[in-house]
């Protein structure tokens, strides 16, 4: 099965046949081909500080997905999701976040997502880690909250380490070319050694969330990095989410309405709303916000094939104001049937 999605047609509907008749794994097999990672590390971590993993999938069919539940192996993790019901090309996540406050040494969990629609299936994660108990955060991680476009923000934590043999960080890295990092020179107290570290986002940093990790480089051989988590977000006057509006397939004649959000750092109004041809249609929001929250409906035209259109938000703030919104969609005629893969029942009966 690992192939078959870019066979044609006809072998496609082979490839799927002998998977359900391989029994129970290969049925199951259309649920783990939408999650591109199955297990993380979280490596060595500190005691109280925030850490999670998300692991992404994406439903890659026709038929809307529905996401049942997930349940974890061991305490140590809790998972969440963040949305049960996809449809078409939409994205969902597994958060898996490491209870750092409650458990130390090395642990590991097995998370069971599962589903039952359009068929019944489960997909197994596995994350695992090791919670250093001398080592705290305080604040657990940098949360750099919402930053204006162009102001830039810092943040200080304080880093703690309980021991008696020497312990020095030596380094502090980070991927992102948008952090600066500060830091102090140790303090002592007893058996405890102490890090001020400061966090600097800086002011040429785009718009958007800002997620990523410090790196802790330190002198101890038994864990020699160890990460802080960086979260926040920019927002510029105004931003829009999301900008590429993708709707999926529709078929011929038919309508599909999905939300934009627009959101800017002073009320305004939406006074208009603008497409070449007309299939995107929206009501202006004369009432004035921050937020306002935009249906925006496509109508499929008779025409198979892929539709791609501008969206032209106005509003009081000035002309261009708002960011441009694309918009896709695949029109399907009624003859054409699936423009993307089905997955396989649990018996090869229901095959068409």
């Amino acid at each position: 099965m690992a192939g078959s999605a870019s066979l044609p047609k006809g072998a496609l509907l082979v490839a799927v046949a002998a998977a359900c008749l391989g029994g129970s794994a290969g049925a199951q097999e259309w649920a783990r081909k939408m999650f591109p990672v199955t297990s993380h590390n979280f490596g060595t971590v500190a005691k109280g500080s925030k850490t999670e993993y998300r692991f992404v999938f994406r439903n890659l069919y026709n038929e809307d997905v529905h996401v049942a539940g997930v349940r974890t192996s061991c305490g140590c993790t809790s998972p969440t999701i963040t949305k049960r019901d996809l449809k078409t090309h939409e994205t969902a996540e597994i958060v898996a976040t490491f209870n750092t406050r409650t458990f130390l040494g090395q642990h590991g969990a097995t998370l069971t997502v599962t589903f039952d629609k359009p068929y019944s299936a489960e997909v197994q994660l596995r994350v695992a880690g090791n919670i250093r108990g001398d080592v705290t955060f305080d604040p657990p991680f940098v949360d750099l909250g919402t930053v204006d476009l162009g102001k830039g923000s810092e943040r200080q934590v304080r880093v703690t380490r309980i021991g008696s043999s020497p312990w020095e960080i030596k380094d502090v890295r980070s991927a992102n070319p948008n952090f600066e990092v500060l830091l102090s020179q140790p303090a002592k107290s007893g058996s405890r050694t102490f890090y001020d570290l400061t966090a600097r986002l800086k002011p040429t940093a785009p718009a958007g969330y800002v997620k990523g990790q410090l790196i802790l480089v330190t002198n101890d051989p038994r864990a020699t990095q160890i990460p802080m988590d960086v979260e926040g977000r920019v927002v510029a006057e105004v931003t829009v989410s999301p900008q590429l509006l993708a709707l999926g397939a529709v078929p011929a004649g038919e309508t599909v309405t999905k939300n934009v959000v627009i959101r800017a750092n002073r009320e305004f109004k939406i006074t208009g709303v603008f497409c070449s041809d007309g299939c995107l249609t929206c009501e202006p929001k004369t009432t004035p916000a921050r937020v306002h929250i935009l249906p925006v409906t496509f109508q499929a035209g008779d025409s198979a094939g892929k539709v791609e259109r501008e969206l032209r938000i106005a509003t009081d703030l000035g002309e261009g104001a708002v960011p441009v919104v694309t918009v896709q969609a695949q029109v399907e005629s009624m003859a054409d049937g699936s423009t993307v893969a089905t997955p396989p029942a649990e018996q090869a009966a229901s095959l068409p």
